[in-house]
């Protein structure tokens, strides 16, 4: 059983993340030799029952080898939304933790895992009813009018967004007329709320030409493990194609193999550029965060075991962010203050907004980012 310090009662929680096919999986199987874990899977894909090849779930065997939670835990057509992640992932963590073991969240859904460490705001739910009644206004006022008009009610939210990043503007404005609170105001109050968890994040990033090396093998591996039967299965059960789930990278491409719309080499290739692009887009959400620690690979496990011992076994000062420090094994590791809540806006509790501000949640064969 690991000891551990802890920051004013936080728990400590261990992330592993990164784009898909970058080898969370194997890092996560590595650690599990070093340390008693269990893992959180942080996919917004693996939770949906049936999508096993398509979201590179943990094999049976792994699971037999460190126990997984939040996988199969929805069917196709259930709606799973974040706060539905955050509650069952804290729920998991704390029982984790009250059976002596380490909690390790890997995944790749950026927004999970943001919302998990960081929290959600606490701002009213989205109303379908008055999204359409405002992009009504914007159809007939004219481009732009929506903004001219958060500029007079939110001028501060007003001030950070582009004038065309239209969702954002409707949600701005919706949180106003439900609340009748600027969103600015929600999210500077979220930003002073107690973080839940002391987190260590560690981000693999392999070489970019190998990772697109990983990613078109990855999928050639699933059509022969599968995937179109896997996809066509799913299809004679009833589930629609335009469920969500069966919109992400992977599965959208088989389908549309399926109904005709190209031939198998068009669709590999056609998966494999779309999962190129959505690695892409992942690196991009998961570097804005300063307090990852990158490394290169999963084989660099003897060096994130001594991160990890030095994590269980140290208090951190302030809110429980890492303070400056270094280690070396072989290379020299840094901890880096995680910067505030105000590095970027806080999870807002409206899915239907939140889901569109981060990359194409879970792709098919992405490890869901």
């Amino acid at each position: 059983m690991l000891s551990s310090a802890t920051d004013n009662g936080r728990m400590p929680l261990v992330i592993v993340c990164g784009p898909t096919a970058s080898g969370k999986t194997a890092l996560v199987s590595e650690l599990a030799g070093q340390f008693d874990i269990e893992v959180i899977s942080a996919d917004s894909c693996q939770v949906y029952r049936g999508l096993d090849i398509g979201s590179a779930k943990a094999t049976p065997e792994e699971r037999a080898r460190v126990p997984h939670h939040l996988i199969d835990v929805v069917d196709p057509d259930q709606d799973f939304s974040v706060g539905d992640f955050v509650r069952l992932a804290r729920e998991a963590i704390s029982d984790i933790r009250c059976r002596g073991k380490l909690p390790v969240v890997a995944g790749g859904t950026g927004l999970y895992i943001r919302a998990l460490t960081e929290g959600l705001l606490e701002a009213p739910s989205c109303d379908p009813s008055l999204r359409e009644e405002l992009l009504a206004l914007e159809a007939s006022r004219g481009e732009g009018s929506l903004y001219e008009e958060l500029e007079r009610v939110d001028p501060i939210l007003a001030d950070r967004l582009p004038p065309g990043d239209l969702v954002r503007i409707v949600r701005g404005l919706e949180v106003y007329r439900l609340s009748g609170k600027r969103l600015s105001e929600w999210q500077a109050e979220h930003a002073f709320g107690e973080r839940p968890y002391r987190t260590l994040s560690i981000g693999i990033s392999p070489e970019r030409s190998l990772l697109y090396e990983r990613i078109n093998a990855r999928v050639e591996q699933m059509m022969a493990a599968g995937l179109v039967e896997e996809a066509r299965s799913l299809l004679e059960q009833g589930y629609s194609p335009e469920l969500k789930s069966l919109q992400t990278i992977g599965y959208r491409e088989i389908i549309g193999y399926l109904y005709g719309n190209a031939d198998v080499d068009e669709t590999v290739a056609l998966i494999q550029r779309n999962s190129r692009r959505y690695a892409k887009r992942q690196l991009t959400w998961f570097r804005a965060d300063k307090s990852i620690i990158w490394v290169d690979s999963w084989r660099e496990s003897a060096r994130i075991q001594l991160l990890i011992e030095h994590f269980m076994h140290h208090r951190r000062s302030g809110h429980g962010q890492d303070s400056a420090c270094s280690l070396k094994a072989g290379a020299i590791f840094s901890f880096t203050s995680t910067p505030s809540r105000q590095s970027h806006p806080p999870t807002d509790r409206s899915d239907c907004t939140a889901a569109k501000t981060e990359p194409k949640l879970c792709a098919g064969h992405a490890e869901k980012p």
